[in-house]
């Protein structure tokens, strides 16, 4: 069985999550601005993420590295993964 998920809506789930995550380190940001910029930079998911950050930190001068923000990433990606998933069996369930 195959995966179905609205790829646009997930992102934008968790990058909402993230900018919320890097809320200190962001605050000179607001979060639509971060959120677009990244889905834009992002392209579909055609864009290595480590290039989008550097690009993000560039643009908005954030005081992080590319390897920092992916560390964001991956132990974001996996508590915001088992939400999503708790989400997914609650709907199937109903």
């Amino acid at each position: 069985m195959g995966t179905l998920l609205n790829r646009d809506s997930f992102v934008r789930s968790f990058i909402d999550q993230q900018y919320e995550r890097l809320k200190p380190h962001l605050p000179h940001i607001l979060k639509e601005n971060y959120v677009h910029r990244f889905i834009e930079l992002d392209n579909h998911g055609y864009v290595w993420k480590d290039k989008v950050y550097q690009q993000l930190i560039e643009e908005y001068s954030i005081m992080l590295s590319p390897q920092e923000m992916l560390n964001y990433v991956v132990n974001g990606f996996a508590d915001f993964n088992v939400i999503a998933n708790e989400g997914t069996r609650r709907w199937k369930s109903t």
